[in-house]
């Protein structure tokens, strides 16, 4: 009995190992299997990346060849590693910390050992790798820019890492990805498909030719080419006239909410990261912590809106009732809370109106009607959280949902927020006035300004702000094409643009009007602090201007923020004029305004913390003002925010 039982066992195992081998040679077919045969080399073929076109066609990014040295560490048999090193100008430590890497990786599978040979380095080497087993050269392309502008929105490409290869199975250890702007929002419409060729191997390791002959190869599928929205010419005037300046400019075409400009400053030319150097450079550029050129100040950088944001409270006091169009308000130089000064303002005339409030950007007159819309409601958190979602409403305070990796929400306060601060049922409007003038708790990026007086030119509804506009066979998503419209009511539009366009004419932009060109806008100046030496320490104000073009119609909307700038009018008023003229008209008459902006430069505003020069604001040096910014629910700002 127990010998049957022994060979019913035998017989058992027998018969299953028989039909796993007959499964895996008769049925099972698929061509993965073929990637765990170690008799089985396998060969990538990149395909040619997608090129990138701007608005009107003009090519941006192409490719040009690369030849990258590939290794198969358990390949590789001795050789003249100082003849080899001297080929690929490494050196000894390079080779043998290089070669470590491949084989922790994979002794089985090809990784690169050396990228991106120039086609000099390349042809010498092409002649001696019969000398050198287990190295192969594998030819891919890189990107090749046809211009020097707009790295912050095209972006670059490098090298995979770990987590990008767990993520997707598709790349292996040194394929390229792209790694910021456009080349990493659309890497998957860019890259292509990679080609793959399955060599047979004899029992001595060397390749006898194609696997089944070439039964399963693949061919590769190159990637598709794009336009994106961005105007090249328009973007290069941009980044010329923040030469010398830091901050972000972004325009949008209302009408589908396409992104025709979006300028960093500083920035770099892309071609920087583009081969061997990619590395130094890139080092270069995220170690500067200064000039921070690899941030993106029109996406990422939240900054104080300043006056621009006047114009929502405007809008919300008209939608909530509690303000019209005719009523009018004095102003003392400033807002008084009993017999207290809670906020500055410049000279003008007064009282003023909703109208004059908005062209001479009295602050007087919107804390009065921002008071109006919080004390409307029995409970402060209630009426904070209303006016919140209408602010909220024009893409403030929240991510756009734009197609470009990287950004920052900005900050609208709502009731929970001020609970948090202050405690439940424990403060009021006089606690947070500085939301009437775009200061202290609010904050904004550059790209929700755009897009908030992109929503004010089309009288109540935006588009999400996007940089793609066509992809090769393929059409864009519908989020881009759909509306999103705010919580105000369309006829309460009308007044604000004709206080915005009166900014213009007899406002504090009147010396900044185009011939030709009907412009409304909002000049600003936000307060700009920072600690030195742990002290909190005011800086040179902010300069911020928003505006759309024509005032019907508009076929641009922009924001400007300048850093350190002064006031809205000096860097960034003069900058959104010219913007606005030369994309309406390709051409510039205003050469004065050019001329200025081209020989300003606020390198020594940026130096000065540094430096240890005093700064001086409204005729004050800087420790006069530390104590006036301790309070922040009275006394956060006091500047004309003009």
């Amino acid at each position: 009995m127990r010998k049957l039982l022994l060979l019913l066992t035998v017989i058992s195992v027998g018969l299953l190992f028989i039909a796993r081998l007959f499964y895996l040679q008769v049925y099972n077919k698929e061509a993965y299997s073929l990637y765990e045969d170690n008799a089985i080399r396998k060969e990538y073929h990149y395909p040619k990346r997608g090129y990138v076109y701007d608005r009107n066609g003009k090519l941006l990014v192409a490719n040009q060849p690369s030849y990258d040295v590939m290794v198969i560490p358990r390949e590789v048999e001795p050789l003249d590693t100082l003849e080899f090193c001297n080929l690929l100008k490494i050196t000894k430590e390079d080779f043998k910390r290089i070669y470590e890497k491949a084989y922790r990786y994979s002794p089985r599978l090809s990784s690169v050992f050396v990228p991106q040979l120039s086609k000099k380095d390349y042809a010498v080497l092409q002649e001696k790798m019969r000398k050198f087993d287990g190295f192969y050269i594998q030819k891919r392309s890189l990107r090749d820019y046809q211009t020097t502008i707009g790295a912050n929105v095209l972006g670059d490409i490098g090298e995979v890492n770990r987590r990008n290869i767990e993520k997707d199975q598709y790349y292996k250890m040194g394929d390229l990805i792209g790694k910021q702007g456009v080349e990493l929002s659309y890497e998957k419409v860019l890259r292509g498909v990679k080609g793959i060729k399955f060599i047979q191997k004899d029992r001595f390791n060397k390749n006898i030719g194609p696997y089944k002959e070439g039964k399963f190869d693949t061919l590769p599928q190159p990637g598709k080419d794009i336009k994106i929205t961005i105007d090249s010419e328009l973007q290069q005037y941009g980044e010329l006239l923040m030469t010398n300046k830091r901050g972000g400019i972004v325009a949008i075409d209302p009408s589908n909410g396409e992104i025709l400009a979006l300028v960093s400053a500083p920035s770099y030319n892309p071609n920087i990261l583009v081969g061997r150097g990619r590395s130094k450079n890139f080092t270069r550029l995220f170690r500067d912590t200064i000039a921070k050129p690899l941030f993106d100040r029109g996406l990422q950088a939240q900054y104080p809106p300043g006056s621009p944001f006047k114009v929502i409270n405007a809008l919300i006091a008209l939608q909530e009732g509690v303000a019209n169009t005719n009523d009018k308000v004095s102003c003392r130089m400033g807002y008084y809370y009993r017999n207290r000064k809670l906020t500055g303002c410049h000279h003008h005339k007064s009282p003023v109106d909703m109208n004059s409030g908005i062209s001479q950007s009295c602050n007087a007159y919107f804390v009065n009607i921002y008071r109006r819309i919080i004390d409307k409601y029995d409970d402060a958190g209630d009426a904070m959280n209303k006016w919140a979602s209408h602010a909220k409403s024009f893409g403030l305070g929240n991510f756009l949902g734009y197609d470009l990796q990287i950004g920052r929400p900005g900050r609208i306060p709502d009731g929970d927020y001020y609970d948090r601060s202050y405690g439940d049922n424990r403060w009021g409007s006089t606690y947070n006035v500085s939301n009437a003038i775009g200061q202290g708790e609010v904050e904004a990026t550059p790209i929700q300004l755009a897009n908030m007086v992109a929503a004010i030119g089309n009288r109540g509804y935006y588009y999400t702000p996007h940089i793609i506009k066509s992809i090769e066979g393929d059409t864009i998503p519908s989020k881009y094409t759909t509306p999103k419209y705010t919580t105000i009511d369309k006829q309460h539009f009308e007044p604000i643009i004709e206080g915005m366009f009166d900014v213009y004419n007899d406002g504090t932009a009147s010396t900044l009007r185009i011939p030709g060109i009907d412009i409304c806008g909002k000049t600003g100046t936000a307060e700009n602090f920072v600690k030195i030496d742990s002290v909190k320490t005011q800086l040179t104000d902010h300069s911020i201007f928003v505006a759309f073009a024509p005032k019907d119609n508009p076929k641009i909307a922009i924001a400007v923020f300048v850093e350190n700038g002064y006031w809205g009018s000096r860097f960034a008023g003069r900058m959104a004029s010219l913007m606005i003229e030369k994309y309406i008209k390709r051409e510039i008459t205003r050469t004065d305004m050019e001329d200025w902006i081209l020989t300003h430069s606020l390198e020594n505003e940026y130096a000065k913390p540094y430096s240890g020069e005093p700064f001086k604001i409204n005729g004050e040096t800087t420790l006069q003002l530390v104590e006036k910014v301790k309070a922040p629910q009275d006394d956060s700002f006091n500047n004309s925010n003009q």
